[in-house]
C-alpha cells in the first residue's frame, strides 16, 4: 500500500511536467538547449569547439559540425582513460557497449549521473505514470517487474570506469523503488550465459506475481515459452493472472503482437502494450496514448534534438531543422545533443512526424537500414506493416524475418530476398504470404509500386523459411545472444542473408513468380 501511495503523489508530479511538454515544446526544448551548452562551456569538447561564442542555436549549427561515433570516438577514448570533464563535467563512470544490429565493432557510448537520473530513469517512471494516468484502477505495485536486459556483466577498467551493456549499468544503479519490485533476483540478472540465464529467469520468475513485462518483444517471447514449458501452463495468464503490460521497444511490436496475444490468454485486468524509445544515447520518447501507435518526443530528458529530412541526409552540408520547422508525414533523421556529452550526434534512427503541438512520431528505420538498390526505398515500419498485414491475412506468425537485394544478372530482373522463421506458418503455403506482402509493399509506396510495374526493375520477390532459432544461433554467432540484441531487418548488402541462409539450411523455397 505504501508503494501504492509513493506512486500515486509522483503520477500526479510528472503529469504535470508531461502535459508542459506537450503544451510548450518549443520552449521547454530551447530551456534545455541553453542548459546544456552551459554545461558544454565547462568541458574539453566546448572549449575546443568555441562554445563560448554560441548565443544560439544557429550559433551551435554553425560551429559544431554533425559527428558520427568515429568522429566523436578520440573525445570518448579520453573519458574512457580516466580523464575528467571532456564531453560533459566531471568524470564519466561507465560506458555503455554497443554494437548496434550490423556492425561487429563494439561502441563505447558516455553514460553519466545526469543522464541515468534525468533521462533513462525518467523515462521509466513516465511511462509508468502515462499508464497508470490513463488505468487508474490498475494495480501495479502489489506484484513484480520482469524486467528483461542483455548481458548484465560489467568489466572495470584500470581508470575506475565500467563498460557493459546499459541494462547492466542500470540494473547496478537501480532506485531502491524498482529494485524492491524488478524481478529477477539481481545474481539471475548478472548472469552472461543467456541460454542459461533464460531458463533459470523462467523457473524464478513463474511462482511470482508478475504484473509487468518489459524488455525487447523477440527476447521476451523465448522467455515466455520457457515459462510455458516449465509451467505446464497453456497461456501466461495462468502463470500470472494478475499480468497488465508490457513494455515493449527496440523493433518493431507489429510482427510480434499475434502471438504475443495467444501466449497471453486471459488475465484479471485489462492487459495493454505500451511502447518505448530508448537506445544507449538516451531515452527519446513514449508511447503516451494507449489508443495510438505513436510515441510522444520526451523534450525534458536532457536531450536536445534536431532533425534532418531524410532527403538531405547524403548531402554535403545536410540541413537540420529544429522542432517548429517539422512537417507531419515527413521523415527525418534524428541529431541528438545530450546530458551524457553527446554533441550533435547522429543517432543514425529515422522517425516520421505523425503530429505536432504535442510532438509525436514513430520509428520508421535506420539511415543504413532499408532497400533501395533499384530506387524502391523501403523503410523498415514498411517491412514490418507488411509483414504484420500478410501475417494476419494468412494465419501466420513471424518470429523474425531479414531482406535483401537479388541484383540484377543478364538472366534475371532485380529483386528483393526475404528470409522469415515462423512460429505459424501461412495457411495456404509461402507464396501465398509474399503475394500479400508485395501487395502491401504497393499499397504504401508509389516507388515500389512503379518499380514492380510490370516486374521491369523489380520482380516478384523471394522467400525462404528457415529453420526454427535460425536467427537466434545468427545472433549467437556475432556473439549477439541476449535480450538487447535484434535483428537486421533490411540491407543493401547480402552479407546477413548469406550468412542466415548457411545456418538455415532452408526447408521449403518460393521461387519467383
Amino acid at each position: 500500500m505504501a508503494f501504492n501511495s509513493a506512486f500515486s503523489w509522483f503520477i500526479r508530479k510528472r503529469m504535470y511536467s508531461i502535459d508542459l511538454v506537450r503544451r510548450q515544446p518549443v520552449e521547454v526544448q530551447r530551456g534545455l538547449f541553453n542548459n546544456l551548452v552551459m554545461e558544454g562551456r565547462r568541458t574539453s569538447f566546448g572549449r575546443e569547439a568555441g562554445f563560448g561564442s554560441i548565443r544560439n542555436w544557429r550559433d551551435f549549427k554553425r560551429i559544431v559540425p554533425i559527428r558520427t561515433y568515429d568522429e566523436l570516438k578520440p573525445w570518448i577514448d579520453r573519458s574512457k582513460s580516466g580523464e575528467s570533464n571532456v564531453l560533459w563535467p566531471g568524470a564519466t563512470q561507465w560506458f555503455a557497449k554497443s554494437s548496434g544490429t550490423s556492425s561487429n565493432r563494439s561502441k563505447f557510448l558516455p553514460v553519466t549521473n545526469d543522464s541515468l537520473e534525468s533521462c533513462h530513469y525518467k523515462g521509466g517512471k513516465d511511462l509508468l505514470a502515462l499508464f497508470c494516468h490513463q488505468r487508474p484502477d490498475a494495480k501495479l505495485y502489489g506484484g513484480k517487474h520482469l524486467i528483461l536486459g542483455g548481458s548484465s556483466s560489467l568489466d572495470s577498467m584500470v581508470t575506475g570506469s565500467y563498460t557493459g551493456d546499459l541494462s547492466a549499468i542500470i540494473v547496478q544503479n537501480l532506485p531502491f523503488w524498482v529494485e524492491a519490485r524488478r524481478t529477477p533476483s539481481r545474481e539471475i540478472a548478472m548472469m552472461d550465459n543467456w541460454e542459461e540465464k533464460v531458463d533459470a529467469m523462467a523457473r524464478a520468475t513463474m511462482r511470482e506475481d508478475v504484473r509487468i513485462l518489459a524488455g525487447i518483444p523477440s527476447w521476451m517471447l523465448v522467455v515466455a515459452k520457457r515459462v510455458l514449458d516449465f509451467s505446464g501452463a497453456n497461456s501466461l495468464g495462468e502463470v500470472w493472472p494478475n499480468l497488465q503490460l508490457f513494455m515493449h521497444g527496440g523493433v518493431s511490436f507489429a510482427p510480434y503482437q499475434a502471438e504475443f496475444e495467444s501466449l497471453i490468454g486471459s488475465t484479471r485486468f485489462q492487459f495493454d502494450y505500451l511502447e518505448t524509445y530508448n537506445a544507449s544515447e538516451g531515452f527519446f520518447g513514449l508511447q503516451d496514448r494507449l489508443s495510438e501507435d505513436d510515441m510522444l518526443l520526451m523534450l525534458d530528458y536532457g536531450i536536445f534534438f534536431e532533425f534532418v529530412p531524410l532527403t538531405e541526409w547524403e548531402s554535403e552540408n545536410p540541413i537540420a531543422l529544429e522542432l517548429r520547422e517539422l512537417e507531419v508525414g515527413v521523415d527525418y533523421a534524428l541529431v541528438i545533443s545530450t546530458n551524457a556529452g553527446l554533441w550533435r550526434y547522429a543517432l543514425g534512427d529515422v522517425i516520421r512526424i505523425t503530429e505536432t503541438h504535442p510532438f509525436r512520431m514513430q520509428v520508421v528505420g535506420r539511415t543504413t537500414s532499408y532497400l533501395n538498390a533499384f530506387g524502391e526505398e523501403v523503410m523498415v515500419a514498411q517491412a514490418d506493416k507488411a509483414v504484420a498485414e500478410a501475417s494476419a491475412l494468412t494465419g501466420a506468425q513471424v518470429r523474425e524475418y531479414t531482406a535483401a537485394p537479388l541484383f540484377m544478372r543478364l538472366d534475371r530482373t532485380g529483386g528483393h530476398q526475404w528470409i522469415f522463421e515462423f512460429a505459424k506458418e501461412p495457411q495456404g503455403g509461402l507464396e501465398l504470404f509474399l503475394e500479400c506482402l508485395d501487395a502491401s509493399l504497393k499499397r504504401q509506396n508509389s516507388d515500389y509500386d512503379a518499380k514492380r510495374s510490370g516486374g521491369l526493375a523489380l520482380q516478384f520477390p523471394e522467400g525462404t523459411i528457415a529453420r526454427v532459432g535460425t536467427f537466434e544461433n545468427w545472433l549467437r554467432s556475432k556473439g549477439k545472444s541476449g535480450g538487447q540484441h535484434k535483428i537486421p531487418r533490411l540491407s543493401n548488402s547480402r552479407d546477413v542473408v548469406e550468412e542466415v541462409l548457411s545456418i538455415s539450411k532452408a526447408k521449403f523455397r518460393a521461387d519467383p513468380v
